[in-house]
């Protein structure tokens, strides 16, 4: 009864007094889509879809979005941006190269965030709500009318109608990414237009039944879009699909005092070595002062590609014939490109937009085929999943892009759904999570009060546990807590697995299943009704009959015999780990025996050292590491 009366009084009241109207609070967040669609002149297909990009419809508890963004209109509020980048913070050498050490980063003085007009839309919001920050943060109604008015008022400053036909407003659209570039704009107005037209249906994280009809055959109105004079971007010589938006932005490159040059290496991948990974982190920071740091020639890391949280833009920055310092283990770089998103891990932000996802996860997909990259998760590898080189390197490797990535959603966007592969009994299992449902306890997301429990976000990680009960300890990771336990801080990966890893399953007892993991049992809870993981055949490597254990290691570098004259052996040490026999890991496939002697400012200098020990990588804890083929041997696992 309550929403039938809101939607007629929505159909009968003059325009005049609909403000007063939407006092009387929605039945639920379907109808507050309809009544501010209403109220504001605004299709709601249009205001479905363009709230869809932003977040899905998700209210995400109120928290901010990695750009400070809230609600399901992701209306930005200055007050909420905070300082920093996390390459500025830890131990981690970007480099990665241990035979030619970063020096230590320059101190630079605090700078504020570049907060341009386009983010800071719940200013405007309020003001032609008459709807207070607070409110228009933690209120999905109130929010869903910001972002109506906000529309509405784009129109009318185009000169375009108040129609009713969708496609009049792509304009109004195109200026709600806050895009400054015409492609990005364009991006961002065409994917929701295809939202649009393909119509969907979903449940929120709050548990919000929300559907869009298809609405296809949609006419875009683009001369909308040439009248909001945006600059076109710089896309000589761009790596992207030419469906999302993107610009060359190019890293620094140039010769440095001491015979030092910054800040990437030259190279010629896949000639001279395979693309085996593609690295996913994000910034701890905003777009623009992340760009400014990767053309700093004195500023000790780089990577290939910044993605923009509001919109989905794309800056190229190097090359992807040529190796970044981004993910702290200079075997991964050589091997790797590297993805940096806008936005936080926890600490200013806890999710990512639905127009990021889709712009990386078509980029990703791009590369990936071009480069041959498995699209599965020991080769779409998120930084913390980047092995430690050395037992030292370990403890100081970085945690991004965290619990809070929703990793079922990107591969689904990519192309490679992360689907199950075998019997309820299998003996190797993939962890997936209902990420909507699945909110296990953190702390650590609030920089002032950082002990403070995270408020229940969706997460794509699971809980390992000593013993098959929830009040067990955490399993134990020796690398990053050498003396110490594992902890619920939302920056510690210690006791954690993730959507999309596999391992092999070590033991069941009822709804726990417990996987093999940094030479432990590590249970989790896994109900039949209410699975966290699926079944997932495949091979696995354990140690040869007579060896009580062998090593890991967390890079694949050749034997010595195969260095030549001039370039330092690289010594293969174990990482502080112990893989006994009994256990079990999964295995990824084979790893090149390989190491780029990279030194020179001159790519003439550069050489491929290749071995013939044969190195495989496995999946041993959170993060993936290698063994040498001659300690394991390889089964199915069934």
């Amino acid at each position: 009864m309550r929403r039938l009366l809101a939607i007629s009084l929505v159909a009968v009241l003059p325009l005049s007094n609909i403000s007063a109207a939407h006092a009387q609070e929605p039945a639920d967040r379907q109808q507050a889509f309809a009544a501010a669609a209403a109220e504001f002149q605004v299709p709601q297909s249009v205001l479905l879809g363009v709230s869809y990009l932003e977040s899905r419809w998700d209210a995400h508890a109120g928290q901010p979005s990695s750009d400070a963004g809230f609600g399901p209109m992701h209306l930005t509020d200055a007050a909420a941006f905070t300082g920093g980048n996390h390459h500025h913070e830890g131990e981690e050498d970007a480099r990665g190269d241990d035979g030619r050490p970063l020096p230590a980063p320059p101190e630079s003085p605090a700078e504020q965030p570049d907060v341009p007009a386009s983010l800071r839309t719940m200013e405007r919001a309020a003001a032609l709500t008459g709807e207070s920050h607070e409110k228009l943060r933690t209120d999905d109604a109130a929010n869903i009318r910001g972002g109506a008015a906000l529309l509405a008022d784009y129109q009318k400053a185009l000169g375009a109608p108040l129609s009713d036909d969708p496609g009049e407003w792509y304009g109004a659209v195109a200026r709600y990414s806050g895009a400054e570039e015409a492609g990005a704009a364009k991006y961002f107005a065409d994917e929701v237009f295809s939202v649009i037209e393909q119509g969907v249906t979903r449940t929120t994280d709050d548990g919000e039944r929300v559907a869009l009809p298809a609405v296809p055959g949609l006419d875009k109105i683009e001369k909308w879009l040439e009248k909001l004079g945006l600059r076109p971007p710089r896309t000589d010589g761009v790596e992207c699909p030419a469906s999302i938006s993107c610009e060359w932005i190019p890293a620094a490159y140039q010769e440095l005092p001491d015979n030092d040059y910054g800040h990437y290496d030259l190279a010629n991948r896949p000639f001279s070595q395979k693309v085996d990974y593609i690295i996913i982190h994000d910034m701890e920071g905003y777009f623009l002062p992340s760009i400014r740091l990767n053309q700093d020639p004195n500023y000790g890391a780089s990577w290939h590609y910044s993605l923009r949280s509001a919109d989905g833009h794309i800056a190229q920055h190097i090359k992807t014939k040529d190796v970044g310092w981004q993910a702290g283990n200079w075997y991964i770089n050589a091997k790797s490109i590297g993805l940096e998103h806008e936005g936080f891990l926890a600490e200013g932000g806890t999710w990512y937009t639905e127009a990021m996802y889709r712009s990386s996860a078509r980029l990703v997909r791009y590369l990936a085929l071009k480069h041959g990259v498995p699209m599965d998760r020991a080769h779409i590898l998120g930084h913390d999943n980047v092995p430690g080189t050395l037992p030292t390197t370990v403890r100081g490797m970085h945690e991004d892009p965290g619990p809070f990535w929703d990793w079922a959603h990107y591969f689904q966007l990519m192309g490679a759904p992360l689907h199950a592969f075998g019997s309820p009994g299998s003996g190797s299992v993939m962890i997936k999570p209902d990420f909507a449902t699945n909110k296990p306890y953190f702390y650590g997301c609030d920089r002032k009060n950082p002990s403070a429990a995270c408020p229940p976000l969706p997460a794509s990680t699971v809980w390992l546990r000593t013993e098959p009960r929830a009040d067990a300890p955490l399993v134990k990771d020796i690398g990053k807590h050498p003396t110490g336990d594992s902890l619920y801080s939302v920056y510690d990966h210690s006791a954690r697995a993730t959507t999309g890893q596999r391992y092999a399953v070590a033991e069941r007892q009822g709804d726990w299943t417990a996987i093999w993991y940094l030479g432990q049992k590590a249970w989790f809870h896994n109900p039949a009704d209410a699975p966290t993981a699926v079944p997932s055949m495949g091979l696995v490597v354990t140690p040869k009959p007579g060896k009580a254990t062998v090593p890991v290691y967390g890079r694949a570098y050749p034997e010595q015999e195969a260095y030549p004259e001039g370039i330092p052996y690289q010594a293969v040490t174990p990482l502080q780990y112990t893989f006994s026999a009994g256990e079990k890991y999964t295995l990824a496939g084979p790893a090149a025996t390989e190491y780029y002697r990279a030194v020179t400012f001159n790519l003439e200098d550069h050489k491929v050292v290749r071995g013939k020990t044969k190195y495989l990588e496995i999946q041993f804890g959170h993060r993936v590491m290698f063994v040498k083929a001659d300690d394991v041997q390889v089964t199915f696992s069934g």
